[in-house]
C-alpha cells in the first residue's frame, strides 16, 4: 500500500472553474479520486504531467454512462473510497 500524502477528492465537472483548481494543485505522492460530475472527464483525465494514481468511484462512472475508463484510472467502490480516505495523510474535497 502506497502512503498518500493529499488525497483529491474531486466531485465537479471538468468544465467547472473548481477543476482546474484541483489539478493545479495536485502534488507527488497525491492521489486524485473522480466523483459524482467529475467521472465525466473519463477516460483520460490526466491531462496535467505528474504521475499521481487516479481512482474513479465506479458507481458515479456507471450512472453516467462511462463505465469504460483507461488503464490511468482504476475503479472503485464505496469501501475502497474509505480506505483511501484512511490511508491520506489530508483529504481535500473539491
Amino acid at each position: 500500500m502506497i502512503p498518500i500524502y493529499t488525497l483529491h477528492i474531486l466531485n465537479k465537472a471538468p468544465e467547472h472553474p473548481r477543476t482546474a483548481k484541483c489539478r493545479h494543485a495536485l502534488r507527488p505522492g497525491d492521489a486524485l479520486l473522480l466523483t459524482e460530475s467529475a467521472v465525466l472527464a473519463l477516460p483520460t483525465p490526466r491531462d496535467h504531467n505528474l504521475a499521481i494514481p487516479v481512482y474513479a468511484l465506479a458507481q458515479d462512472a456507471t450512472a453516467r454512462g462511462v463505465g469504460q475508463c483507461s488503464g490511468d484510472v482504476t475503479l472503485v467502490d464505496y469501501p475502497a473510497m474509505v480506505n483511501l480516505t484512511a490511508q491520506a495523510q489530508n483529504v481535500i474535497s473539491w
